[in-house]
């Protein structure tokens, strides 16, 4: 799973906000970042790619996994896509390892910030609202377990 982080939910939007900033006006550039920044996530085991684990809603297949640790949820995902393995990668870097009400009440204002619903076109970011509303909902989840 996905490494510890000392950064707030906001810290790492911002971050990633300045690293958008340098290629935001190349549409081209943009979504390889996006493609980059998914190869760099580590992959699923095969074990966890199965139907209870997909989310519903995105064109390609995302499957999302979590477990909680202090009061944090940890989250891995994966997607047979590139691109959608960026989105979802992008989330997880900016949710992961992040206390559980953090998440329920993130504002992800990247989102706007980053202009991703131009960069990514329709149908995508619907899947990508479609893994955000998936990774609030486990978190609701667990807030309610407690």
């Amino acid at each position: 799973m996905e490494k510890s982080s000392n950064k707030d939910i906001n810290q790492i939007q911002n971050e990633i906000i300045k690293s958008f900033n340098t290629i935001s006006n190349n549409r081209e550039l943009t979504i390889n970042y996006i493609i980059d920044i998914g190869k760099n996530m580590e992959s699923l085991e095969k074990k966890y790619k199965n139907n209870n684990n997909i989310i519903e809603g995105c064109m390609s297949k995302v499957w999302l996994i979590y477990k909680v640790y202090k009061n944090r949820i940890i989250f891995q995902a994966d997607s047979n896509t590139s691109i959608t393995k960026g989105l979802i990668s992008i989330l997880i870097q900016i949710l992961s390892n992040q206390k559980i009400d953090d998440i329920i009440n993130s504002d992800l204002y990247f989102i706007k910030k980053i202009k991703m619903n131009q960069i990514i076109g329709m149908q995508r970011s619907n899947g990508f609202n479609h893994m955000i509303k998936k990774i609030k909902l486990f978190a609701i989840s667990e807030k309610l377990k407690k």
